[in-house]
């Protein structure tokens, strides 16, 4: 039963199986690996890594039927002349025969192959050298008819070693992915046990297999991305629609048109949102069962972090964008507005202001007052990102519509934050119509905000406009030139008040007050224009200056502007 056991009909199928043959040089590539830090970096050995060694490679392998199914999974190899191996198969096994028992009855041929088929071996590897040169017709028409991987071999291969190398292989390949994953597990388990931040675990989820991993809420917004070298553009632009695109399954699998890998993150039956590992740069999916491994261990990780911190994703999300806007951090304008959008922000086509609300001293917790502005802007038809930026600010990001005006806007938010904190100041940047110019934005209402002087006339929220001299003055306040300048301008006549009990300061304030309009001044003062004449020229004598001059009058008034702020900085001490 050599080469010349072969009939006609094996070799008309013989002709046609190989005009339909993939060469394994055209078979299709293997998935791209991972990074080299990838807790996935090495796939499962498939079909197309087994036909590729060089003891299989020896036969000249050619692959009938089944050309997509190369990427099946070889998880042992099996030899076997037997008429019934499925029997002693349990799947995924490479099944290696000479071909010798097959029989000539098709029916049987077909039972022969549907069996295989049916309990999920990874294919059929037949040497065509013994019993047949040219397979047989209804062996390859089974195989076609199930998209069922058959192998041929033109030459002698030696099928215990076959079975050595591959079987040594694979169990090298299991040993190593348990180590990975007890490297996996140690990288999550200390991260836990230092308090790492969510972003942090989230990030180390893409470093580990490679591939994106985004964690949104219950209302599919995008609260933390690790986009690894794609940049969160890629990943996040029509985030929420992709998303609910995209099924929960009830465990750990792919899912959605674009086959992400999902989890759920929850505790006890109360789900927090869900973990979304995309495919990486290349297209690839993530598949692999480390790629599960490095998903979970993630959602365990960011459960515990969020019962013992009380981490709130959404409020540290938006803080953690609002500081990248204003601290020009993204990469560009799409991936910012991808990632406002992400958390549910749109802000195509819409405008946008920066409001600083400042608190004051002893303000603690704020995230109750943030919720609420939230909702009532959201009501009024806003959209909204709130969070503490620098300063000891809590930063708002308005986006509304062109046609919307933003005052009533942020008169609404003014009222609702001095419902709860009556001294806070409510400062307000210039309107913008890009992401981009959020920072502008931002350094304006900051301005605003250093300038607000206490005590001032009640205003519901303050803006550029409103910084005139002494606002200004204020908020130069900490600066020495201005210090210095104060006290070689008044030093000499404060200390000669101080010291003679005089009230020469409130003399000079009635005057420039006055436009330097000596009787008026005179009758705010309560005091006789002789009187008060003969304190004007103390004044000067003190300060050696002449009230007459314009310029010398403005110098003083400056310079008392600024005495009076510089003691309402310090305290409740009254001004003179």
């Amino acid at each position: 039963m050599n080469g010349s056991g072969g009939t006609a009909s094996h070799a008309a199928g013989g002709q046609a199986a190989r005009q339909s043959a993939l060469p394994l040089a055209q078979a299709p590539p293997l998935p791209a690996e991972p990074g080299q830090h990838s807790a996935a970096r090495r796939a499962p050995l498939v079909l197309a890594d087994v036909l590729r060694l060089p003891v299989l490679a020896a036969g000249v392998p050619e692959v009938v039927s089944g050309q997509g199914q190369l990427s099946r999974p070889v998880r042992w190899v099996h030899i076997t002349e037997l008429l019934d191996p499925a029997s002693f198969l349990k799947g995924g096994e490479l099944v290696l025969t000479t071909g010798m028992p097959l029989p000539e009855d098709p029916s049987v041929v077909r039972r022969y192959v549907d069996e295989l088929a049916d309990v999920g071996a990874a294919g059929l590897v037949i040497e065509l050298v013994r019993r047949y040169h040219r397979p047989p017709s209804e062996l390859v028409r089974a195989c076609q008819a199930r998209d069922f991987p058959l192998v041929l071999l033109s030459k002698t291969v030696n099928f215990v070693e076959v079975t050595q190398i591959i079987h040594s292989l694979i169990i090298g390949s299991r040993i190593e992915s348990l180590r990975r994953a007890q490297d996996v597990h140690d990288t999550f388990t200390a991260l836990t046990l230092r308090g790492a931040e969510p972003d942090e675990v989230v990030g180390m989820a893409a470093e580990l297999s490679g591939h994106p991993v985004v964690l949104e809420n219950l209302v599919h917004q995008a609260v933390i991305c690790g986009a690894l070298g794609q940049g969160a553009e890629g990943v996040l632009t029509g985030w929420e629609r992709r998303s609910r695109a995209t099924a929960s399954p009830d465990r750990t699998e792919l899912s959605g048109p674009e086959n992400w890998l999902v989890t759920a993150v929850e505790y006890r039956g109360e789900r927090w949102g869900r973990l979304l590992m995309l495919p990486d740069a290349d297209g690839a999916p993530a598949v692999g069962p480390e790629h599960a491994m490095v998903l979970e261990r993630t959602a365990t990780a960011l459960t515990i972090a969020r019962l013992t911190h009380h981490i709130r994703w959404e409020r540290r999300a938006q803080r953690t964008l609002l500081l990248d806007l204003v601290e020009q951090r993204c990469r560009s304008t799409g991936e910012a507005r991808a990632r406002a959008e992400a958390l549910g922000m749109p802000v195509l086509g819409r405008r946008l202001i920066v409001v600083l609300i400042t608190p004051g001293p002893g303000a603690g917790e704020t995230t109750e007052l943030e919720d609420r502005l939230t909702d009532e802007l959201g009501a009024a038809g806003a959209a909204v990102l709130i969070g503490a930026v620098p300063g000891d600010h809590i930063g708002v990001l308005l986006a509304f519509h062109p046609s919307t005006p933003w005052r009533p806007l942020v008169e609404r938010l003014s009222r609702s934050v001095r419902e709860s904190r009556p001294e806070a100041v409510v400062s307000v940047g210039s309107e913008v119509a890009d992401l981009s110019q959020t920072a502008r934005s931002f350094q304006e209402a900051a301005r605003v905000a250093d300038a607000a002087v206490p005590g001032t006339p009640d205003k519901p929220f303050h803006e550029l406009c409103d910084i005139g001299l002494r606002q200004l003055l204020y908020a130069l306040r900490g600066d020495v030139r201005l210090q210095e300048y104060v006290e070689r301008q008044l030093g000499r006549l404060v200390d000669y008040d101080e010291r003679h009990g005089t009230d020469l300061l409130a003399i000079l304030h009635a005057y420039l007050d006055a436009a330097g309009n000596k009787t008026v001044a005179a009758k705010r003062a309560n005091l006789s224009r002789q009187a008060f004449y003969q304190r004007l020229h103390a004044i000067e004598r003190l300060l050696g200056c002449d009230l007459e001059s314009g310029e010398q009058r403005t110098q003083l008034h400056v310079a008392l502007t600024a005495f009076s702020v510089l003691r309402l900085s310090r305290g409740p001490a009254a001004p003179s």
